[in-house]
């Protein structure tokens, strides 16, 4: 999967950390035309993904691996989040289920799923790209993925708090200036620093983050807040 062959998560693979592998529900039909969806009951548009063909690949999956985490991902699910991310790296095999069309036929879910997510309120053509978001959070936290495992305690969500801003060289680009404690070489000073611009989880909210624009040591942090909403909604 092209995905997994970049930077990071390609060096995990080659050290074997994780490994993934795609299942075709079509090479379960029984339909001669190879058909994976039909037609809502009672009518409407659109076309919903068969039971069948899910049962079948999900089941002979459950053979090979019977701890199997069995993951549906769909709108209509609870809001996958940074916990379920930790939560769900302690399992050694999971698999996600992306729907197509309409969806999925309900019996599946309600028969196979052992638990169903969304990464929010709105609709993809398909649930890949979902797959890939809580794919991607997940394996974050699988031991050895990260090189350092200060990247895991300091970033957003970690303690209910967002992360604060980060800055590189060079100090100075267009007459914007690195606030001056994360210059001093006092690790004290640069942690309190960063502690003063974690926001609270708890508190959050849409309003008072686009509002929010503060000026410390000469540094004008334009727009942090509408960076974490950004990075809220997406999760």
């Amino acid at each position: 999967m092209p995905y997994f062959q970049e930077a990071i998560l390609r060096k995990a693979i080659a050290r074997n950390l994780f490994s993934v592998e795609t299942i075709n529900p079509r090479e379960y039909t029984i339909d001669k035309h190879q058909k994976t969806d039909d037609t809502p009951t009672g009518g409407g548009a659109g076309m919903v993904m068969t039971a069948q063909p899910l049962f079948d690949a999900l089941l002979a999956l459950k053979r090979q691996s019977p701890l199997v985490r069995i993951v549906f991902v769909t709108p209509c699910a609870k809001r996958f989040n940074h916990h379920d991310a930790k939560r769900l790296a302690a399992y050694d095999h999971i698999a996600f289920v992306c729907g197509r069309y309409e969806g999925f036929d309900e019996r599946a879910i309600e028969t196979l799923a052992d638990e169903v997510l969304s990464i929010g309120d709105f609709v993809l053509t398909g649930g890949e790209l979902p797959a890939l978001v809580i794919a991607d959070a997940l394996v974050r936290h699988i031991d050895g993925v990260l090189g350092s495992c200060e990247s895991l305690d300091e970033e957003s969500f970690e303690n209910a708090q967002l992360e604060a801003p980060a800055f590189t060289k060079p100090t100075t680009f267009r007459g914007l200036t690195t606030p001056a404690p994360l210059l001093s070489g006092h690790h004290k000073a640069i942690a309190a620093f960063r502690a003063s611009f974690r926001c609270s989880w708890g508190c959050k909210n849409q309003e008072s983050l686009q509002n929010r624009c503060r000026v410390v040591c000469g540094c004008r942090l334009r727009r942090y807040g509408r960076k974490a909403v950004s990075f809220c909604q997406v999760w």
